[in-house]
């Protein structure tokens, strides 16, 4: 097969080729990026392959950095571009279900796309536009299908993590697993605990947000990876996102993981999420939409909700909702926050010092309380934002 155009990421990283080629070896552009200029998809990265070992590669560009040389990764500079050029390899045993005890860079291509992980992922396309399929990768793209290159077993032995990868390939490319690969993703699934957690975050996240993570949902729950994730042992609790309608897409993935953790039961997810080594920011704002959600399902949303968990939160509780056929109230929520005076406590124009030395008040409790009865007056609108109100609102109370 070959491609009747070249993208334009491909066309500007054609020199690159070119100069390896007329230095006298092979070179490919590889992996994902070809698999999405065939399914049609947007760009993100331009991997290049090569049979001139690291030092090679540096010899005949001017301005490199090595960024993984120990793997054959060598960062090209040139032409006002970031190309990350790698020599053909293959890998020696797995010793920690994720990564290969050394590398042995080779020559030819063939030997290196049969490591690659699934058959989509392992073309190379030259710089005539030629597409190099030595696994039939074409076909399961034409028929919507991954299917794991060569012997499936040994691919989930070598990198556990490519399990996550797989169902998050399915929920992305709305593809079938292959069943032998299905097999070989299930029978592997308990050294999922081999694997760091942050990486089958970024590997799970990625799949709660694409456009089919249903599908790639299910199939985590088939081949009962769940087990083997903190936290989601129980798969009758979490099938419970599935219930959400078909073809719904969360908005982000605050959305995503917050009902996730709503579905298995958790109130306060600042616990599991610990467990799943997440920010401390991104927990903070599951916890909000956690909050929210259980807020709103009890009443509608108050000024001090919009305060305490941000418009965000609450807005994205609305359009689960929405997605759910309950009633709902975009337009409260944008009154609310439209007569919001402050959105946080430093936005106040008065500070408890100033008030202290207003009113001769002391360090202690009272300051404390005062100045919090303050600011929830500003929030409920029952006290102005201005230094007069609030000078003689202290005097009211203090009466």
């Amino acid at each position: 097969m070959r491609l009747e155009k070249m993208p334009a990421e491909f066309v500007e990283a054609l020199p690159i080729l070119q100069k390896i080629r007329n230095a006298g070896y092979e070179a490919y552009f590889v992996g994902g990026s070809v698999r999405d200029v065939l399914l049609d998809r947007e760009i993100h990265d331009v991997d290049i392959a090569t049979s001139a070992y690291p030092a090679e590669t540096k010899r005949i560009f001017e301005h490199t950095i090595d960024i993984g040389i120990e793997h054959g990764t060598v960062l090209v500079l040139e032409n006002g571009g970031e190309y990350e050029v790698t020599t053909f390899r293959t890998e020696d045993v797995y010793v920690d279900y994720r990564r290969p005890s050394h590398v042995n860079f080779v020559r030819q291509l063939s030997e290196d796309l049969l490591r690659r992980d699934f058959t989509i992922n392992a073309f190379a396309l030259a710089e005539n536009g030629d597409v190099i399929d030595l696994y039939h990768g074409l076909d399961d793209l034409e028929n919507r299908i991954l299917r794991a290159v060569g012997t499936p077993q040994d691919r989930f032995n070598e990198d556990a993590l490519r399990i996550m990868r797989g169902l998050r390939f399915a929920a992305v490319l709305d593809f079938e697993l292959a069943s032998e690969t299905f097999v070989a993703m299930k029978s592997h699934a308990h050294l999922l605990e081999k694997i760091s957690i942050e990486r089958i975050f970024i590997e799970l996240d990625k799949l709660l947000t694409a456009d089919f993570w249903q599908k790639g949902f299910r199939d985590l729950l088939a081949i009962s990876a769940a087990d083997y994730l903190p936290g989601f042992s129980d798969a009758q609790k979490l099938a419970q996102l599935l219930k959400l309608p078909e073809g719904f897409v969360f908005t982000n993935s605050v959305q995503a993981w917050g009902y996730l953790l709503h579905s298995l039961g958790y109130s306060d997810g600042k616990f599991l999420l610990k467990k799943w080594k997440v920010s401390k920011d991104f927990a903070g704002q599951v916890t909000h939409f956690l909050t929210a959600y259980q807020h709103r399902k009890a009443a509608a949303f108050s000024s001090e909700d919009l305060y305490h968990l941000g418009l965000s939160s609450l807005t994205l509780v609305e359009e689960l909702l929405a997605a759910q056929g309950a009633e709902t109230d975009f337009e409260r929520i944008c009154a609310l926050s439209d007569a919001l005076q402050i959105r946080e406590r430093k936005e106040i124009v008065m500070t408890a010092g100033q008030i202290m030395t207003a009113f001769d008040i002391k360090p202690g409790p009272e300051i404390g309380e005062l100045f919090h009865e303050i600011e929830l007056a500003i929030v409920r609108n029952q006290l102005e934002n201005s230094e007069t109100a609030i000078l003689n609102y202290v005097k009211d109370v203090r009466k």
